[in-house]
């Protein structure tokens, strides 16, 4: 961690994969700005995808530093912010949502015609000492929140924009597909609606077991899962895997719901739309997550729904970012989430 007069240093990926760390003076917020000392930072495919060179030409800004997973505490705020923020633990939406447009003014900010900008892919990120936000963007923790713990929120609050349009209801049968971090936090939260039965679809046994602690009760292999077709009132898919939006939907009972949350490559499986037609499915995708995604995620864990920690198994420091990035996707079933800490 820098001394408060060595300036802030940044990992900046000037290319796909290359990066470098540089030291900079510590930004200072603009107006409708604060300042945040960055306590950890996740990291995620998308920032593996976005290091190698595979995020869509349309999502990303180079040279960038990285970093929309994260949680740290206000430092200094800008013209025209409360000076109270200041000492505040905090974490804080990536989309830079315009606020004015058609879907903004529904509530749908996550869906934002104004423009794509987020935090880590088009604006500075938070693999670094210090990043500036929107302060209409932050949204605030508790005194005594753990803020390693809280940088898990961003993907929390994707799993609560699923929760969201899931709409679980108690006794229901209810299956999750992958079992990775956005796995694991949906079966905390859908713990939360107490179905009769969650069951985890995952071809690591591991991830399958730790499932189990947070509340699933029972964890199949997708070919486990073949026996079960048409099961489920309510499927909710997190992998982002070629088969998974096909195979999601087969395990959907006639009539049931299916949530898709990860990010699909071109030439994934499509969905068979002979099946869709017949049973009748109600199928909603998610993109990131709304302002209200993120109030329930933060409320969730808050309250204790939410453990993130759990799913943390790497911290690095900043230095190592090559080390740490190369984790990431690198097919290890031990390797949970990475962090960084500043």
């Amino acid at each position: 961690m820098s001394g408060p007069d060595e300036g802030s240093r940044a990992v900046v990926v000037e290319r796909p994969g290359q990066h470098r760390l540089v030291r900079r003076d510590v930004p200072a917020p603009g107006p409708g700005e604060v300042l945040v000392r960055v306590a950890a930072a996740g990291i995620c495919m998308s920032d593996r995808e976005l290091y190698d060179g595979r995020r869509d030409a349309a999502y990303v800004r180079y040279p960038v530093t990285p970093g929309h997973e994260w949680a740290g505490t206000v430092e200094a705020v800008g013209a025209g912010v409360d000076a109270a923020l200041v000492g505040r633990k905090t974490v804080a939406e990536g989309f830079r949502a315009c606020g004015t447009c058609e879907r903004c003014r529904c509530g749908e900010t996550s869906l934002c015609t104004g423009g794509y900008a987020e935090t880590g892919f088009t604006e500075p990120g938070a693999f670094a000492d210090h990043l500036t936000v929107p302060a209409r963007l932050l949204h605030l923790l508790a005194d005594d929140a753990e803020l390693r713990a809280a940088a898990l929120l961003e993907p929390a609050a994707v799993v609560a924009a699923a929760a969201r349009a899931a709409r679980p209801r108690p006794g229901e049968r209810v299956a999750v597909v992958g079992a990775g971090t956005l796995g694991m936090l949906a079966v905390q939260l859908l713990a939360a609606s107490t179905p009769a039965e969650l069951v985890v679809v995952d071809p690591r046994a591991a991830r399958g077991e730790q499932a189990r602690i947070f509340g699933a009760t029972a964890a199949l292999t997708p070919e486990d899962a073949r026996a079960v077709q048409g099961a489920f009132d309510l499927v909710v898919e997190t992998a982002g895997a070629p088969p998974t939006a096909a195979s999601s939907c087969l395990l959907a009972r006639r009539g049931g719901r299916v949530v898709l949350t990860g990010m699909f490559a071109p030439g994934a499986a499509g969905i068979d739309p002979v099946h869709l037609s017949l049973n009748q499915l109600e199928i909603r995708s998610v993109f990131g997550a709304s302002s209200a995604a993120w109030s329930e995620a933060v409320r969730a864990f808050g309250v204790g729904l939410l453990d993130p920690a759990a799913l943390i198994t790497h911290e690095f420091p900043l230095e190592e970012f090559g080390e740490a990035v190369a984790l990431v996707g690198g097919g290890d079933p031990k390797t949970g989430k990475v962090l960084l800490r500043p």
